[in-house]
């Protein structure tokens, strides 16, 4: 089936299997099936429209509206929106079901949903099981960590992004079983790695791309079991420490060259088509351990049965078009953020839930429909209680209401996200101008908010130049040199770099102490731009989560690749890369 996506007006096909999945996953109500019609948008805008309700990095001051505290939240102080804070939104101080509200069918769903959101109070931030990681959001069991989003089981660990079981690192993005590593993306297992991107297993080494089991190697390529290698030549241990000596990469400015020196390089180097391993007739990228994923990214755990996915997995199956759904969960469609749930669809924060349809932030609850904020629940509808037998009724009547409006089938448009969507992941995967984003219109499928909130920057002593800082750790006075402490903690910085996307915001930022010690520890120099800007410049190193036809350029078998076709690299299918590198 061929059909036109009503937003960017692109052809995509609903095939056979779609339509079963379709089938198996519509609920059931006295008997009857209400089926899921098939789907109005193509996968990337469905995909873009979910993941404008996904806040993970932009946190505020504000405060509690319970106990009346200062928090910190991800939600900006100009938000109406009810916030409590992580203490006082899982105690027993309140109670969700006291804001239900009966169902009117002289309105449309997502217009009620939208009011009640507005009126049951929010969590400030999903952080849990944490210590002395106030600053963190969608973690837990962190430990003396700041900035950390989407990890979790990290000690020590600052401005890192899905770092899991990782100690000292900072500047990380997809990062596993880790320690002193900086500046690294997709990466497992690495001890004392920088700059480096899907390095596994290596250690002491820097500007790694696609390397297993190296130890002391620098600007290498596609290595297996090496060791003192730089630009993929082999040295003596001698050699390897004089080269090593001269590169100097303690210097911001010989860092920055040799950066450039090795995006040359990997220009010139054959790349895999896909970084898919352990797997079995599956098509995307970042694919480990999968089986039957079809368009999918980031996948790692045991996935089976997917399609049009981002960043699920971990013992889950039977899932299609959706983002951050892992930990055994099952029969999900359309939501973001699901975690151990079985039979969930259009729906945001479904966790250890089941049966839950159209609703947010459900815990441990079952047979839910367009619901908030819910834990421990059961046959509630927005928020308010009913019998197993009144639910069953009123539901299918919903169901049919929502059918005529033409809701039904579709997620919650991104009109009622609480975000703006330049504070939310949308905003990495598919960047939008203010002007192209436009005024909301909450009956449209695909219209979105903007933030123009800009939190006070805290006052500082001095503002320095990045250009003006020392071009080594080193020479930033110790407070045991100078008899008192460190004074480049008073300053803020200004970004004077390039930034990415040709945007930049161009705003100071501070460092912090654990920081600064981490830099003198890895000997690295203070970075120059902001750490927002930094992850930016991560996100670009990895390739677009989109699949492109093209020809292996060693065989010329066909191949799905993440490398479009107009790119550089030279891409080889998983056979001929193989045969090349053992």
């Amino acid at each position: 089936m061929q059909k036109i996506c009503k937003n960017c007006q692109q052809n995509f096909e609903i095939v056979s299997e779609d339509l079963k999945f379709y089938n198996k996953i519509s609920p059931v109500f006295e008997g009857k099936k209400y089926l899921i019609p098939a789907p109005s948008l193509c996968s990337e805008c469905r995909q873009q429209r979910r993941l404008s309700f996904r806040n993970e990095r932009n946190l505020y001051n504000r405060k509690c509206d319970l106990c009346k505290k200062d928090i910190i939240s991800m939600y900006s102080f100009d938000k109406e929106y009810i916030v409590y804070c992580q203490s006082c939104w899982w105690s027993d101080k309140w109670d969700p079901l006291n804001y239900g509200q009966e169902y009117d069918f002289n309105r449309s769903f997502f217009e009620q949903f939208y009011n009640l959101s507005k009126k049951v109070p929010q969590i400030s931030l999903f952080n849990t099981k944490s210590e002395n990681s106030d600053f963190c959001n969608l973690t837990t069991f962190s430990k003396n960590c700041y900035l950390c989003f989407g990890g979790d089981y990290n000690f020590d660990c600052f401005h890192c992004t899905f770092n899991f079981n990782t100690k000292n690192c900072i500047d990380v993005y997809w990062l596993n079983k880790s320690e002193l590593c900086y500046e690294c993306v997709d990466c497992d297992t690495c001890f004392h790695v920088k700059y480096s991107q899907y390095a596994k297993n290596c250690s002491d080494s820097s500007f790694l791309f696609d390397c297993q089991n190296c130890e002391n190697c620098i600007a290498c390529i596609g290595l297996n079991n090496k060791k003192f290698y730089i630009f993929n030549k082999h040295y003596s241990k001698d050699e390897y420490e004089s080269v090593l000596h001269n590169l100097n990469l303690n210097s911001y400015n010989r860092i920055k060259e040799l950066k450039e020196k090795f995006l040359i390089f990997k220009l010139e180097y054959f790349h895999r088509h896909a970084q898919i391993f352990n797997s079995e007739d599956c098509t995307g990228d970042n694919i480990y351990n999968g089986k039957n994923c079809i368009n999918c990214f980031d996948i790692d755990g045991n996935a089976r049965d997917m399609k049009d996915c981002l960043l699920c997995g971990l013992n889950s199956k039977d899932i299609f078009s959706c983002d951050h759904s892992a930990d055994n969960s099952e029969l999900q469609y359309e939501n973001m953020s699901g975690v151990k749930s079985y039979h969930s669809i259009f729906s945001i924060y479904p966790w250890a839930s089941n049966e839950i349809l159209y609703s947010s932030s459900i815990y441990n609850s079952q047979n839910i429909f367009g619901s908030i904020n819910l834990n421990h629940k059961q046959y509630c509808i927005l928020n308010k209680q009913y019998t197993k037998k009144e639910y069953e009724k009123l539901v299918p009547k919903i169901i049919e209401s929502m059918i005529k409006n033409g809701e039904w089938g579709e997620f919650f448009p991104s009109s009622i996200s609480p975000f703006g969507y330049n504070e939310t992941v949308a905003q990495e995967y598919f960047p939008l101008t203010k002007s192209a984003v436009g005024n909301a219109d909450l009956h449209s499928l695909q219209r979105f908010n903007w933030s123009d909130y800009e939190p006070e920057f805290p006052k500082v002593e001095k503002i320095i130049p990045a250009n003006l800082l020392p071009d080594t750790i080193n020479e930033i006075p110790r407070p045991e040199d100078v008899g008192q402490a460190d004074d480049i903690l008073n300053w803020a910085i200004l970004p004077v770099d390039m930034p990415c996307q040709g945007i930049s915001t161009n705003r100071p930022f501070k460092i912090i102490k654990p920081e600064l010690d981490f830099y003198r520890q890895m000997n690295l120099p203070i970075p120059h731009l902001h750490p927002d800007e930094r992850h930016k410049k991560r996100m670009e190193l990895r390739n677009p989560r989109k699949l492109w036809k093209r020809n292996c350029m060693k065989c010329n078998s066909e191949i799905q690749t993440t490398y479009s076709p107009d790119r550089k690299e030279i891409v080889y299918c998983e056979k001929c890369y193989l045969k090349e590198v053992y």
